[in-house]
């Protein structure tokens, strides 16, 4: 199996297995749904995070308003009284204003932020140094997961208009923000190795040969954004390592500096004309006025 390393610009994303016949648009299509996809599962994770310490989302007319806003506009969440977390609730008010509050309990809440933790490890970019790769399936796993989880401690599901459930129902609207310029479409996705673009009409062989054990750095891009910066010669560890090791050779060149002492010079020993005024007999000669 040939073995990709997908990177975006200069990071790390994850592993990928595949093999030297495979199409480079069938290539590009698996390559940009594991990226997209965790990407998908960092933003529910995010979301899962909040919705454990803060309750479900309020409804969008209500958001960012303080309770004399609410109140005066007569506003209701119908939501509130639908979607209480099992074993019910503590308050823990959302200073941000988005979710209403109702927090679940600190059993449920353990249960929200341990799958949280257990979801975002499957697809870590760890996984690349410990040589782990990642595959749609724990993409689909992780979402899996994550989705019994909220089930577990809403069993009854949640607002249409929560974040979490537009995700796992493919409804998220991402336009505008941070997270959906992160995306990167499957019919703009562009994959690059060695400086050359992928052309989507050819096979991998035709760009790595036929060698199966092989193991290649590829990068994902959006379609118009021209050939990725090359990958620098000297990693950025290897850049630390390398500063660290200077910088303590120039401490330890200054502490010889200052701990040079020239006292020896005005030893006898350090005298080269010593042996010579000792044959002359002039070695106990003192200078100046007799006392």
């Amino acid at each position: 199996m040939v073995q990709l390393h997908i990177k975006q610009g200069t990071e790390s994303q994850f592993l990928l297995d595949t093999t030297v016949d495979i199409a480079v648009e069938d290539l590009t299509k698996q390559v940009a749904a594991i990226y997209n996809g965790r990407l998908k599962i960092d933003r529910i994770c995010t979301e899962i995070y909040e919705l454990a310490e803060h309750g479900i989302f309020l409804p969008i007319n209500m958001q960012g308003l303080t309770d004399e806003q609410i109140e005066e506009l007569k506003l209701k969440d119908e939501w509130a009284e639908k979607c209480v977390p099992s074993g019910g609730f503590e308050f823990k008010k959302d200073e941000i204003g988005r979710r209403n509050g109702r927090a679940p309990n600190e059993s449920m809440k353990n249960v929200l932020k341990r799958t949280v933790e257990e979801a975002k490890a499957l697809i870590s970019k760890k996984q690349v140094q410990a040589n782990v790769c990642v595959t749609m399936e724990m993409v689909k796993d992780a979402l899996d997961q994550l989705r019994g989880a909220v089930m577990i401690v809403y069993p009854m599901g949640l607002p249409p208009h929560d974040p979490i459930r537009e995700e796992f129902e493919g409804k998220e609207e991402l336009s505008g923000l941070q997270a959906g310029k992160l995306v990167t479409e499957e019919a703009e996705a562009q994959l690059w190795w060695a400086g050359k673009e992928l052309q989507r009409s050819k096979k991998l062989s035709d760009y790595i040969g036929k060698n199966e054990k092989t193991k290649i750095i590829v990068k994902i891009q959006k379609r118009g954004q021209g050939a990725p910066a090359r990958e620098p010669i000297v990693s950025e560890d290897e850049q630390k390592k390398m500063m660290m090791y200077y910088y303590k050779r120039q401490e330890e060149l200054k502490k010889l500096d200052e701990n040079d002492d020239e006292s020896y010079l005005d030893s006898d020993w350090s005298d080269r004309h010593a042996l010579k005024r000792q044959f002359q007999g002039v070695t106990d000669i003192k200078w100046g006025p007799r006392k």
